[in-house]
């Protein structure tokens, strides 16, 4: 098995990130810098997208896999004895739950943004299918209409009418991190329902002030109270770790560390 893609940077206890979206880290070096005063930041990138293989072949993904990456982060990076804090965010925040439910004793403390694991809610399956639909969509139409379904699906609307598209050809597919997430992760990530928390485990799940009224916030309520955590609010919407990543980086801190702390 292949050693783990990741990056390092700051002081301080662990905090490992797990991205979304295909797992490219892409955009997150402000948000790093930020937390880097306070934390040693492990950046995994599951898929090595940012390590020289965007381009090469993909298969579909599973939950399990990039948890068991995360743990193997951990094995690498941590201590002997010690345990480290994490930050999902959206399919990343899917892979955090994995690991807390099935590595408890490695983690401080779990903070899942945003995490797309619908079948939680009392509406599950309806949700689940549409997610499925989105990538049909984007198998039939390509990006910019699977991305309309995308947005109307998460801001619990109709979708209208969706503009015409092609399908990307696998070359085209295969460098963009956007496609793959649509290809490959995706639809098994929504499928998956998360284990419970051990009830000594801390988890706080989180959702953007952005998406207030959203599908993504109510699964982020209906997961916390399921799973006995907290539950946050954080700057901007789904992508509000890129939108306002300093910001983001000092609700972090706060949540991990104290309301004590300076930024």
């Amino acid at each position: 098995m292949a050693d783990p893609h990741y990056d390092i940077i700051g002081h301080g206890p662990l905090l490992l990130l797990l991205p979304g979206g295909a797992g490219h880290p892409m955009g997150l070096g402000p948000m790093t810098e930020s937390l880097a005063g306070h934390f040693t930041v492990v950046t995994y990138d599951p898929l090595g997208l940012a390590h020289g293989r965007l381009g090469e072949p993909v298969g579909d993904q599973r939950v399990q896999d990039w948890s068991d990456g995360a743990r193997r982060v951990l094995d690498a990076t941590l201590p002997e004895g010690g345990s480290a804090y994490v930050l999902g965010t959206s399919a990343g925040a899917i892979a955090a739950l994995d690991l807390l439910a099935r590595h408890p004793e490695r983690l401080r403390h779990v903070v899942a943004h945003e995490p797309p694991c619908v079948g939680v809610l009392p509406d599950g399956a309806r949700q689940q299918a549409a997610f499925r639909e989105i990538c049909a969509v984007y198998r039939a139409k390509g990006l910019a209409a699977a991305g309309a379904l995308m947005t109307a699906v998460l801001e619990d609307r109709a979708a209208g009418g969706l503009p015409e598209g092609q399908p990307l050809t696998r070359e085209e597919e295969l460098v963009s991190p956007m496609a793959l997430s649509l290809a490959h992760v995706l639809g098994p990530f929504t499928a998956y329902v998360p284990e419970a928390i051990p009830p000594q485990a801390r988890l706080t799940v989180a959702a953007g002030t952005d998406s207030r009224g959203q599908l993504l916030y109510r699964t982020a309520e209906f997961l916390a109270k399921a799973q006995q955590g907290d539950f946050v609010e954080f700057p901007g919407g789904h992508l509000g770790i890129l939108q306002h990543p300093v910001d983001f980086a000092d609700r972090l801190t706060r949540t991990l560390l104290g309301t004590g702390v300076r930024s």
